[in-house]
């Protein structure tokens, strides 16, 4: 009976990784990221998803570019979770709790077009870096260095992928 009274108990305690930031430092920290994970997550499957349903006479370059750009994506998923947890904070549990912070909207539509792909995934990138932005903000505020230094590669990465998806989409 004692073992099991000892597991709940270890199961209910509140996570107390050590952190330099305060308590209410973390919280705002690791919540700001859950949201901007959740953001990475809807703009890497809608690229995937646009990946997947591409079509037209540049299929090959738009559908390598945005397997790219996939991957990159998601390669930020890890490195923000495992931040919020090295502060000390939560971050996301499922996909549930993806679809109720995301503020990268979904498409599923049967069809789109292939510049109308390349644009809305350029907004959605500028957007991403608009949300990183804030989130370095909050950061900076509260001497989270490591958070801003991170977050700094990562808004080059989202500039980046603006950039080649507007070149890609440019018809001169």
């Amino acid at each position: 009976m004692k073992d099991t009274a000892q597991a709940a108990e270890h199961r209910a305690a509140p996570l107390k990784t050590p952190s330099p930031l305060t308590q209410e430092a973390t919280g705002d920290i690791s919540a700001a990221l859950a949201i901007l994970l959740a953001d990475v997550f809807a703009l890497y499957l809608k690229t995937k998803n646009f990946h997947w349903h591409m079509s037209g006479p540049y299929f090959r370059d738009y559908h390598l570019l945005l397997d790219d750009q996939s991957d990159q994506i998601f390669a930020t998923t890890d490195p923000i979770a495992e931040r919020a947890r090295k502060i000390g904070g939560r971050t996301l549990h499922s996909t549930g709790h993806i679809v109720r912070l995301q503020r990268i909207l979904d498409n599923d539509a049967e069809f789109v077009t292939p510049d109308d792909m390349l644009a809305e995934l350029r907004e959605d990138n500028l957007a991403l870096a608009g949300y990183m932005r804030e989130t370095h903000a909050l950061c900076s505020e509260v001497g989270d260095v490591a958070t801003t230094s991170l977050l700094e590669t990562w808004i080059d990465e989202a500039e980046r992928r603006v950039w080649f998806l507007f070149e890609s989409g440019r018809r001169s």
